[in-house]
């Protein structure tokens, strides 16, 4: 069988090589450049000819022939573009993903076949394996890497049948210290290099520069949201009232999210999760779904001016009047550079607490934060996906409109898994999590697996 390795320069995709050509595959290596441009990159030099280098010397070192393709029109246009047209639209899209789905076993899938290639290969640190179906076709899983710090899985979660069935993931069963181990020993010339970072085949960016290549840059405010909004809200208060109405007899509602790191959710502060009951998921009706999982809005605050006079002249001067709601508490470069649960880049001084983006208003270009990590506009415990975005990688266990299931749901790479109800309803599939959580994302991909550890499908939040 003739198999081609995407080599990327990188140890992971080179270890690949290394055990498909010990394993008696007939096997080339194929490097693609993605990208030219270097606005916005951190790095001064064109870091895709320093990769290129060295896959070139793994292929030789391995010894198989080693190719060449520029796809970098495909992916402009299939996964930059749409990336900016996302921000664009205040959501926040994970091009990673699209690459895979569209490039790698797509765009480049098709430039292997044309090479004589039977199957592709990538170093991501996941499992495959098949299973007979009840029509005698075989059904290919996708399962989570072996290694848990290294699984890779969720940038897999838009793949279909046909594309599992020519794909190989030769490291998906080894941990990555092991990796490692092999490229020192077999003296490949990437044993060493560091893993990539930032947007997939670009590099490490600052997102806001790269952005502005075609998302103007306009100033505008910076809003603070206080506790005081959510008592009067009606949708904070419609959420309350109605996940109380499904919890089982006597259990109490936590809406707040705990707190580990910027990567790790534990779930509620007490440790104990909501105890829904599914038999009164039922009784809500779709539109009480949808708005379940609608994010709160904050354009009801409202700032009015009014005059005063300052000092020993009385100079007259304007100012805001205060808000119980909220306070204008800086200005920032636009709303379209900002996502859900960001810290870093508000400059926001004089609180004790760390400061996160809890909501974007694009067409107003309004930041709306919050103080501290258990602040009420930072969780979320239910989210929609729309019929039109829901992905079965097992198009045999898709559910049907009425049905509910348990599933292990992330919303982010490395997240933990979080335990779920999958609730599928006409106008969308429905995730509520047993624990409220963290920064939920326009734009990002919910995926949910089965509790032996396989992939079963995805979703555009």
């Amino acid at each position: 069988m003739k198999v081609c390795i995407g080599l990327s320069g990188g140890v992971d995709s080179s270890v690949a090589a290394l055990l498909l050509k010990q394993q008696g595959y007939d096997v080339f290596g194929l490097f693609m450049q993605n990208w030219h441009d270097l606005t916005g990159t951190l790095h001064g030099d064109c870091e895709w000819e320093e990769d290129r280098f060295v896959a070139e010397m793994v292929a030789r070192k391995i010894g198989i022939p080693f190719y060449f393709v520029d796809l970098s029109k495909e992916y402009r246009a299939r996964v930059v573009d749409y990336m900016f047209d996302e921000y664009s639209k205040g959501r926040t899209p994970n091009p990673d993903v699209l690459c895979n789905r569209e490039i790698k076993f797509d765009a480049f899938l098709k430039v292997a076949q044309k090479l004589g290639a039977d199957m592709v290969a990538t170093g991501h640190y996941c499992r495959k394996d098949e299973i007979p179906g009840p029509d005698g076709q075989k059904i290919y899983r996708i399962l989570e890497g072996t290694d848990p710090n290294k699984d890779q899985s969720y940038f897999l979660c838009q793949l279909t049948q046909e594309q599992l069935s020519k794909a190989l993931f030769p490291i998906g069963d080894i941990i990555k210290p092991k990796v490692r181990e092999l490229a020192h020993e077999a003296d490949l010339p990437s044993a060493d290099k560091k893993d990539s970072q930032g947007i997939c085949f670009v590099g490490k960016v600052d997102l806001p520069t790269f952005l502005q290549q075609k998302l103007k840059s306009v100033e505008g405010d910076v809003v603070e949201v206080y506790d005081a909004f959510y008592s009067d809200c009606e949708q904070y208060k419609f959420v309350e009232d109605t996940l109380g109405s499904i919890l089982k007899d006597g259990a109490s509602l936590d809406m707040l999210t705990g707190y580990i790191s910027e990567d790790k959710a534990s779930g509620t502060s007490s440790g104990t999760p909501n105890a829904y009951d599914p038999e009164k998921f039922a009784s809500l009706s779709d539109e009480q779904w949808q708005r379940l999982s609608t994010p709160l809005t904050y354009e009801d605050i409202k700032f009015e001016t009014e005059t005063y006079r300052s000092g020993k002249k009385h100079i007259k001067k304007t100012r805001y009047k205060e808000n119980p709601y909220g306070k204008i508490v800086g200005r920032h470069d636009g709303a379209q550079f900002y996502t859900i649960g960001q810290r870093k880049g508000l400059n926001i001084g004089g609180h004790q607490d760390s400061i996160f983006v809890i909501s974007t208003d694009i067409p107003n270009n309004i930041i709306y934060v919050g103080e501290g990590h258990r602040h009420k506009g930072l969780s979320r415990s239910c989210l929609r996906v729309a019929p039109e975005e829901i992905h079965w990688i097992r198009p045999d266990l898709e559910m049907k409109v009425g049905e509910t299931r348990r599933y292990r749901v992330r919303i982010r790479y490395r997240q933990p898994l979080q335990d779920a109800f999958l609730i599928r309803r006409e106008s969308g599939l429905y995730i509520l999590f047993d624990c409220p959580q963290r920064g939920i994302t326009a734009g990002q991909f919910a995926v949910w697996y089965a509790p032996d550890d396989e992939m079963i499908g995805s979703g555009v939040i």
